[in-house]
């Protein structure tokens, strides 16, 4: 499965990272593409391209504040959370977005 995504957190600093780091780390275990942009305190970092962002087969904002750049994903199956979420349970996290992309 293809994953794209965001984090942000409202620092844009340790979390932001963090939550990139463990929702990389999981879905790479579960044999998954990802990459995901980080978006904090020195800018858009990692940033997605418009090839990855189409053959994404979900999209995951781990996001505490808002977004830059969010339109992009229009059309696509988009999931929110929180960096806690994607710090405390990535490998859940991941789970729920193989769940959701069979449906």
């Amino acid at each position: 499965m293809n994953i794209v995504g965001i984090s942000a957190c409202t620092v844009g600093i340790a979390h932001t990272y963090i939550a990139q780091k463990k929702i990389e780390t999981a879905a790479k275990k579960a044999g998954d593409n990802v990459k995901i942009e980080t978006q904090g305190t020195i800018g858009i970092e990692n940033k997605l391209t418009d090839e990855e962002i189409s053959q994404a087969d979900i999209v995951i904002l781990a996001a505490d504040v808002k977004v830059t750049g969010e339109e992009r994903f229009t059309g696509k199956k988009v999931v929110k959370v929180t960096t806690q979420t994607a710090i405390k349970s990535p490998n859940k996290l991941i789970e729920k977005l193989h769940e959701l992309v069979k449906e």
